[in-house]
């Protein structure tokens, strides 16, 4: 398994499951294809209505590529070299020049699961009938996804504006034969080879095809989804920990009565607080905070849970509207535009931006590649992460502090003195947040000029996603600390019988490998343990079973 898959809900793994590009819906595809194609290996077809339009738009292609006036993107050079004419002798090796010249990428490979959303996200724009490319060079995209070829991509090269080019290019570049792709089988090979292993005939461009396959804001599109779906479970995956906390420091659960959050209506708020309430129904250690040590309120990081992820549910919301606007996008330039009926074209500006003519539709130059929309909330997502790992963490280091924790001993350890207990886990997961506060500074707030100035101001929106990636990974971890130390908590409340659904969890999590309380032992498998049981959903599933279904 990919060490970012989640599989539960949307992120459930797929089998053989057959995704359908341009199939009639407004969007194309949407998030669950993307998920299916990714990371369940789905079987990737085109439709009768997406081969048509493919064909449509590139009738246009070809009638513009025959006039004299220069075009950009088919008789045109690229970026600032755009001034150039390209006569019809040089255009096949203009758009294999861009691919082998753009595939400049460095740094280690990116992951199975994102090449494979980068390259379903471009197929499915090319389906659009807005890029002019062949049916042909459609076909082969899905065939190399279908044969489970991965062309290698790499860490850098992407600045998230005129698309994802260096890592889109590496994918162009396998398709025409060259550079290096990963097999099936998980092998290194020529890409040349595994097409010819597999049939596929490698992609021989023509006018606008090269830079067609490059211009998409496809990766970080890809990455963002992706994330999503497992913030999705890490969400509800806090909500429970949350509540275990809660119960073993004894605290009240009258804070997440729903008339509380109804005076304060953020969805993200009540939902959070409803999971909660569900996790503690039944619970024999809740309302004891008047008892030996008494308090008015709890602490903050106990109290204010609902509100802090229900704030980070609603980051989600609005990141999931602002991925499904993309699903829906169709990004490219230029773009070729269809004219409505009876419409006539607007002819060329004479600047080689846009062309038209009796054609049926025209090609125009656009700026939607710019990666500002999806960067932003890659880049929110992080900062919701990090404070949701943040206080997480605070509710950890309470637990282990017998000055906070209402009569828990020193470090839940056993012989505290003798036993550190789990001291060092909290060090770790306080590592863990303070490297999620370092990844939280946002990357679309920079930009860095390119291309003689011609590209003089980019999104970042890779690095937002490929950062927002580790932020997700180390969010697991932290959950998994905290769940580790208030499963042992609750058990060391001895004479309290905790809520039915934690008796759920803790007994899910020893039959997982997360070993319990005693003499102190090598914790990291304990965590490691911990960490696989929430990733995979098996804690919310343990959850479930009596809870019903978190929201």
């Amino acid at each position: 398994m990919d060490m970012h898959t989640v599989v539960n809900g949307e992120g459930v793994k797929r089998g053989l499951e057959r995704v359908v590009v341009g199939d009639g819906r407004a969007s194309g595809v949407t998030a669950s294809d993307v998920l299916a194609v990714a990371r369940g290996g789905a079987r990737v077809e085109l439709s009768r209505e997406a081969l048509a339009a493919l064909a449509a738009s590139r009738r246009i292609v070809d009638a513009l590529a025959a006039e004299p006036d220069p075009v950009y993107g088919v008789s045109t050079g690229f970026g600032a070299l755009a001034t150039r004419h390209i006569g019809p002798e040089l255009r096949a090796r203009l758009q294999r020049n861009i691919v082998r010249s753009h595939a400049a990428g460095m740094g280690p490979r990116v992951e199975r699961e994102v090449v494979r959303a980068l390259m379903f996200l471009r197929l499915k724009t090319l389906c659009s009938g807005h890029t002019g490319v062949r049916p042909e060079v459609a076909q082969a995209i899905a065939d190399v996804l279908n044969a489970g070829i991965t062309p290698v991509v790499h860490e850098y090269g992407s600045l998230g504006c005129s698309g994802d080019l260096a890592p889109l290019s590496h994918c162009a570049l396998a398709l025409m034969g060259e550079g290096e792709a990963e097999g099936p089988d998980g092998t290194l090979r020529p890409a040349g080879e595994l097409l010819a292993e597999h049939g596929i005939r490698p992609v021989e461009l023509r006018e606008k095809e090269g830079l067609a396959l490059l211009n998409g804001t496809d990766g970080m599109l890809g990455m963002l989804i992706m994330a999503l779906a497992d913030l999705d479970t890490l969400y509800r995956s806090a909500d429970v920990t949350a509540a275990m906390s809660l119960e073993a420091l004894l605290g009240t659960d009258k804070v997440l009565a729903p008339e509380l959050h109804a005076i304060r209506p953020h969805p993200g708020q009540a939902a959070s607080a409803a999971n909660m309430l569900a996790v503690l129904a039944g619970s024999g250690l809740t309302g004891h905070h008047q008892d030996d040590a008494p308090r008015v309120q709890d602490a903050y990081s106990v109290r204010c849970a609902p509100q802090v992820a229900g704030a980070g549910r609603d980051t989600i919301a609005h990141a999931r509207l602002v991925a499904e606007r993309e699903l829906a996008a169709a990004i490219d330039n230029p773009v070729v535009l269809l004219d409505d009926a009876g419409s006539g074209g607007t002819g060329t500006d004479g600047t080689g931006s846009g062309a038209s003519g009796s054609r049926g539709g025209r090609m125009e130059s656009n700026g939607n590649f710019h990666g500002a929309p999806v960067a932003y909330v890659l880049d929110f997502l992080a900062i919701a992460v990090a404070d949701l790992g943040s206080i997480a963490e605070r509710r950890t280091d309470r637990l282990l502090d017998k000055n906070r924790s209402h009569g828990l001993p020193p470090f839940l350890a056993d012989d505290a003195g003798v036993d550190s207990g789990l001291m060092i886990a909290q060090y770790t997961q306080a590592a863990l947040v303070s490297e999620l506060k370092r990844l939280a500074v946002p990357a679309s707030a920079d930009s860095i000029p390119s291309s003689a100035m011609q590209e003089d101001h980019v999104s970042m929106g890779w690095s937002a996603a490929r950062k927002l990636r580790t932020s997700v990974d180390n969010l697991t971890r932290v959950i998994a600390v905290e769940l580790y130390a208030a499963a042992r908590a609750v058990e060391l409340r001895e004479g309290l019988t905790p809520a039915p659904a934690t008796r759920a969890v803790v007994e899910a999590a020893r039959e997982a490998g997360v070993g319990g309380p005693g003499p102190d032992r090598h914790l990291a498998p304990d965590l490691a343990a911990a960490e696989a049981f929430v990733r995979d959903g098996r804690l919310l599933a343990a959850v479930e079973k009596i809870t019903g279904p978190l929201r």
